[in-house]
This record gives C-alpha cells, structure tokens and sequence, in this order.
C-alpha cells in the first residue's frame, strides 16, 4: 500500500520498503514525453486545464494594463534614460560611443526609434528635459521594455504551469511580479532591465520545456527547446553582463541532468558512452556554442552601424578609431620631429603634463622625505606651462637639427620650456604612494652632467611597429623611464594646497598598466603655415571583426571594474532581499511629484521569508532522514528538491555573486533574483498545503506493453508524471490553498496600490502622506 502523504515512517525496520531510484533534477509535467497515453486520457487532460488557460490570460491583460498605464507620465527624461536614450540616438545617428554593457539591450532601443522615424537628434543630456519641446517619441521608447515587462509575468506563470504545478501556485508566482512597484518602476522607463529580466525568464521556461522531452532526445521538439533555451540564453548574456549568472543556474542543472544520464542504474536504462556523447555534444552545441555566436552577432551589428567618429572613441586605440570616419584624431594626426615643442595629455584623466617653479615640500604630512624639487603635476586645463620640447638621447649636428622624426622605441629626453629644465624621476617616493617614483626636473647643467642618464626616457607606442613614426593624437604611448624601467602615470586625486590641487605625476612600477597611455595633444611651436600641416585625406582602414571584438571586451571589462565611486542612493546586497533602500529617479517640486524606484514591501518581505523557510524544510529534512525518519514520501521530496530546489538554486545564481563585486551596486540588480524568489513562494505554497499525487502504486493509467505481454518497465512512474497537475491531484480539494493564495495576492495587491503614486510618479503626496509611506525611512522627497 501507498503511505500516505504526509505522514512519518521510520527507516531500518525489516519490513522497510526499498527505496525508489533518485529522482531526475527536475520535477516537472511531462505530457510530451510518453506517447502511452490514450487519446481520450490526453483529450481529460486538455480539457482539465481550462482553468490554466483562463489564468493565463487574465494576468496577461492585467499585466499589460499595469505597465502600460499612464506611461506616458512624466514627458521628461528620467534618472538612467539619459543613458540608454543617448545611446539609441548615438545609433539612429551611426556616431560610435561606448557602454560597459552588451549592445542587444540597446539596439532593441534603437529598433523602435527606427520603426517610428526618429533620426536621433535628441541626446538625453539632462534628467528634467522636456520630451515633448524636443519631439522625441518617449512613448515609443518605453513600449520597449514594458511590453517585455508585461511579457514577463505569463512567462513566470507558464514556467510555473509547465513545472507541474496547481493554478494558485502559479497564480501566486506570477502575481508577486505582476504586482511588484520595482518590476512594473523599471519596465516602463528606457532601461535594460526589463530585457534582462524577461530574457532570464524566458531561458528558464525554454530549459524547463526541454527538459520535459528527456525521454524523447534528438527529436524536432527536443532539439527546438535546447536551441530556443541557447537562444534566450545569448539574449540574457547579450543585454548584460550578469547574464552569466543564468548561465550558472541553467548550467548546474544541465550538470546534474548529464550525471544522472552517465548512471549505468538510471530508471530507463542504461546509455552507451557513443550515446552519452552525444548527449553531452548536443548540450555543448546548444547551450555554449550557439549563444556565443548569437552574441558575436550582435557585436557584428554594434560595429556595421557605428561607423562615425563619436565620444565613446576616447575609450580606444589608434587603430581601432582609423576605422572610423570623421575622426578626429586620424585627420589631425601631425607627425613629431625632434625640437618640436609639445603639449602631453593623459589618455583617461585628460590632464596635461605640467610644471612650474615651485618645489615639492621638504617632508610631507606622513613624514617622509622629498627630494625638494621642482614640481611636475597634472594641469587640466591649456597652459604655456604645459609644453614641452622633445630632445633626442643623441645630439644632432648644429647645422641638423630640423627634419629628424621621433619614432617608437627611441630614447628622448624633454625639457620644460618655460623653466628650461629637464624631465626626470630617480629612486624618491612620490607624494601619494611611496612604491612609486617621483617625477621633478633638474638644470641643464645637471641633465648633461652626473644625472644624464634619470633623464632618458623610452618611447613605447601602444601596438606601434618597431621604428613606426610618432604622430600627435594618434600616437598614443607610454613613456618609460630608461634607467629605472617605470611609466609616467597619473591619477584622480588632486595633490594638497602645496601644489594647487593639481594632479600627481609619479613612476608606476606595472608598466602593462592602461592608464599609463597619454598622447601628444597639439605641438605649439609649429606655424599655422607650416607644411605639415597640411594634411593628405585618409581613408577609413579595416580592422578585423575578433580584434575590434577583443579589444572593445578588454575596455568593458576594464571600466566595468572601475565603477567603485560612491553613489548617493548605492545600496548593498545585504539590503535587496528586506528592501531597505529605494532610488530616486525623479521629482517635480511644483506638484510634489515624485518616482521613487521601491519594490512592493509585502511582496519582498514574503517571497524573502519564503526562502528562509525552503532552506529550514531541507535542513530539518535532512536532520530527519539521518535519524531515520522519513518525514516526506520520495515524490514529495523528489518535488521539492529539485523542481523548488532549482528555482532557489537561480535565486541564489543571481543574488549571493554580488557580495563579490566592488562595483556600484543598485536595488534593480536584484531584479531577476526577485523573479526566482516568486518562483520558490509558489512553489512553497503547494508544499505547504500538501497538494500530493497519489501513490505510484495506485496509477490512474494502464502502463503500456512491452510487445511481449508483459508491463514496460518504468512507466507507471512514468505515466505518473505525464498527468496535468489537476489530474495528478487525485480529487484533492484545493479551497484552502486558494485561500491562502487570496490572502496572499490581496495582501500584495494592497502594498502595490499603496506605493502607486511612487511607481508611477502620480498623483502628488502631501507631507502626511509621504512620511506615511517610509515604512523603513526611505530617502523620499517632500517628507517636509
């Protein structure tokens, strides 16, 4: 006989029971596995999941209607739409700019305004400017990610549905998203984290219908869901870079999935390594290989529509900006002869190379020691003391000095025009970091004397050729001291009143480090008539794909990593789960207005406490099966450690990484965490109700023949999990789990009305009112 759900058997008795076989990773509704079914059993389930159906489509409209409501509001630039709008206009205009995130995102932006004839002439430039005074089609903009917004709520519904579980189950898990303020705030405005989270969502139904057809592989199904999981995958990937982080979730199951395939025990027999090859080629193919070119691609259309010279060229090479028409940098390009004087600027800071007669203090505040001499500092802005002239190591004839080009590799020297003294750093600690050197200038007299050699400096231009000539604004190099074998660099943080908060010059010990580039800005002492001058036209170079590929993924990740300056409304991961911290993306004083991006409190605090009682169940679970009590039947537990069990796996894949990060962090990267968190309350209310299939002994199915008269091993449990969820209920009545379902969507549709006027940025608030919706002292304005 079948135990009964729920109830307590203890193990280790000699009338227990063999164990079944462990279950597969995931629990899910199989009805396209087994073609066992006869068709008036699959017509009862069809007709079974009317239900569904009408669910499914009420949260449809309503999820459409709540993105799309008044979306209009506010016809102003809002909090990061100065961003991705300037960067869907950057498109429409084909003028080259740069992003720390993947282009999909963006070109879906830039689609839209090509759809409604837009020509980009708007660019975004300040949060509060008019729309409407600009004629830019907003509206359009945002229908974008509201649409993936509202696509995203039946998504969850249908990865609920399609895992096997009861309409409340579902129904819970799509209304905490479909009525979530920070879910509905984030896809109505011009931002990337609708397609993020959408894509997300999508990647998991995608890998849940595929796994579904297990039994049947290497099918036209089988293999449509594989590819369509890969597809959503490069999509995630492909908006941002914490897409990864799908890639885990999805990853560890398909891992488990292999593993239960490679075991010579497994259910339905065992498979040949030939077979198991295939299968694990298959994944490869699917779930690596076809994203990744999926996501070349859309680099391939990031680089054939900027073809323009823009303001993300800054961010890369020489090469790489020739490839551009109407650069800058490629027609201004001078070529430098020694004797010129020039004007040395700092790639990523822009300040220029600087010197006056002033000399570094004697002792600094920490105590240590200087050299006391003359300062060389950062300046940023254009000044005589700014120039420099160029020496060679080797001295010319008097009577030829004009015509000798610098080239990359040389040993120059630089004087400092208007002090006439010369460049030099030596084995004393700069000012701010005590590992690296000091840069100061000496006489003349001392230059060609005892300290020649601390003034020779080697030329390196960044992927130059051996003796390739050195031009102005397209020579970008690093000048590395000969002797000592350390770069010129400089940084951000402004040196003390002592040298007028300029700039420190010092010698950086990594010479690989990027920011030691800088580049010759102009060189003064060339006559507006000279013939050089005048310059020849150019023609735009080709560079190959994979290396502009590489080298735009190399200044991403660079600059990604260095978005660690403080933000005002920066928040922790630590804050995400209970909802501590908001953003404000905009306000309007004459009508106290406001857009405060803030979660549904009651939904987070749910869907977070939640969790915290999956992860006691599975500890006190498994406390219980080491003392040999079983307090839950094997497909129960089956259940919930793998179907619920994956859902908190992508919980935890998108959440516990940014502990890691020391980037800036914001409430919205706990988006698509939030959306598994969803998952797993769904997921837990079933459990907590004990919706159970009967016992597998007692099948509501005949299992099928082997041809030989006898049972086909397998497929009574098989059969078992081809039913409909409401077939596989049994008849049991689920009047309190709707009840709880009601209670729980009343209580979340009641906080999402209460936080409206903040997601939606109206009506306006009156002091009362404000302060009345500070449940944890959210930062609001006109709490005054």
């Amino acid at each position: 006989m079948s135990t009964t759900p729920g109830s307590i058997r203890q193990r280790g008795g000699p009338t227990t029971k063999k164990a079944p076989p462990p279950p597969a990773p995931l629990a899910v509704r199989d009805d396209d596995t087994n073609g066992s079914l006869n068709s008036n059993k699959k017509a009862a389930g069809i007709t079974a999941e009317w239900d569904y159906k009408v669910a499914l489509a009420v949260i449809t409209a309503l999820a459409f209607a709540t993105r799309f409501w008044g979306i209009g509001h506010p016809d102003e630039v809002v909090f990061d739409e100065v961003h991705f709008g300037k960067f869907a206009s950057y498109y429409l205009q084909r003028t080259y700019f740069f992003d720390v995130h993947p282009p999909f995102g963006k070109l879906l932006f830039a689609l839209m305004g090509w759809f409604v004839g837009y020509d980009g002439h708007f660019l975004f430039d300040n949060i509060g400017d008019s729309y409407i005074d600009n004629r830019v089609p907003y509206v359009a903009f945002r229908a974008m990610p509201a649409l993936l917004g509202a696509l995203t709520v039946p998504t969850v519904f249908l990865i609920m549905w399609e895992s096997g579980y009861s309409v409340p189950a579902a129904v819970v898990a799509a209304g905490l998203v479909l009525f979530d303020n920070a879910h509905i705030g984030q896809t109505r405005l011009i931002l990337l984290d609708a397609t993020l989270v959408f894509a997300m969502s999508l990647s998991v139904l995608c890998y849940v219908r595929f796994y579904k057809l297990r039994h049947e592989p290497f099918g036209r199904k089988w293999w449509k869901w594989l590819l369509l999981t890969g597809v959503a995958l490069s999509c995630v990937i492909s908006t941002k870079y914490v897409g990864a982080f799908t890639f885990f979730s999805i990853g560890c199951a398909v891992v488990i999935d292999l593993w239960g395939l490679l075991d010579i025990n497994r259910r339905q027999g065992p498979l040949s390594l030939p077979e198991f090859g295939k299968h694990f080629g298959a994944r490869i193919f699917g779930l690596i290989i076809v994203p990744f070119f999926f996501y070349l691609f859309w680099f391939q259309v990031h680089f054939a529509i900027l073809t323009r010279s823009g303001p993300g060229d800054d961010f890369m090479t020489p090469e790489f900006q020739e490839t551009l028409s109407d650069n800058i940098m490629t027609l201004q390009s001078v070529g430098i002869d020694y004797y010129d004087n020039i004007a040395i600027r700092h790639k990523e800071t822009k300040t220029y190379l600087h010197s006056h007669p002033d000399k570094y203090p004697l002792r600094y505040d920490d105590g240590r020691v200087s050299s006391a001499g003359q300062q060389v500092t950062g300046y940023p802005f254009n000044d005589t003391n700014n120039h420099w002239q160029i020496l060679s190591a080797k001295a010319f004839p008097q009577n030829d000095l004009v015509g000798h080009h610098v080239r990359n590799g040389d040993l120059i020297r630089l004087r400092h025009v208007v002090t006439d003294t010369i460049l030099l750093t030596h084995d004393v600690a700069s000012p701010y970091y005590p590992t690296n050197q000091e840069f100061t200038t000496v006489s003349r007299e001392d230059a060609e004397g005892g300290r020649f050699n601390d003034t020779l400096f080697e030329l390196k231009i960044e992927q130059g050729k051996e003796k390739q000539p050195f031009k102005s604004m397209s020579g970008h190099f690093k000048l590395v001291h000969y002797p000592t074998k350390v770069a010129m660099w400089t940084h951000t943080k402004p040196l003390p009143d002592w040298a007028y908060k300029q700039a420190e010059i010092n010698g950086n010990k990594n010479i690989a480090q990027s920011s030691n580039v800088w580049y010759v800005d102009e060189i003064p002492s060339l006559s507006p008539t000279s013939e050089r001058l005048k310059l020849e036209p150019r023609k735009v170079k080709h560079v190959p794909f994979l290396k502009k590929y590489f080298e735009l993924q190399r200044a991403i990740f660079f600059h990604n990593n260095a978005l660690t300056s403080s933000h005002p409304y920066a928040s922790h991961p630590i804050q995400w789960p209970f909802l501590l911290r908001g953003v404000s993306f905009w306000t309007q004083n004459e009508t106290r207005r406001q857009i405060y991006f803030l979660g549904n409190p009651i939904g987070w605090w749910l869907a977070s406490s939640l969790l915290a009682v999956f992860a006691g169940i599975i500890g006190a679970d498994q406390v219980s099966q080491r003392r040999g009590v079983d307090a839950l039947d094997e497909r129960t537990r089956s259940r919930l450690y793998n179907s619920t069990g994956f859902f908190f796996l992508t919980w935890a894949a998108h959440y516990l990484p940014f502990y890691l990060m020391g980037r800036q962090l914001f409430l919205h990267h706990y988006l698509p965490a939030h959306l598994a968190s969803a998952l797993v309350a769904g997921a837990l209310l079933e459990f907590i109700f004990n919706l159970d299939p009967v016992g597998l002994d007692e099948p509501s199915y005949a299992p099928p023949s082997d041809g030989k008269g006898g049972k086909k091993k397998g497929s009574v449990e098989a059969n078992k999990r081809s039913m409909p969820a409401s077939e596989r209920m049994g008849g049991q009545s689920m009047l309190a789990m709707w009840a709880a379902a009601g209670v729980v969507l009343t209580l979340t549709i009641g906080g999402w009305y209460f936080f409206l006027p903040l997601t939606y940025g109206k009506p306006g608030l009156d002091v009362a009112q404000v302060n009345a919706r500070k449940w944890l002292g959210y930062d609001l304005h006109f709490a005054k």
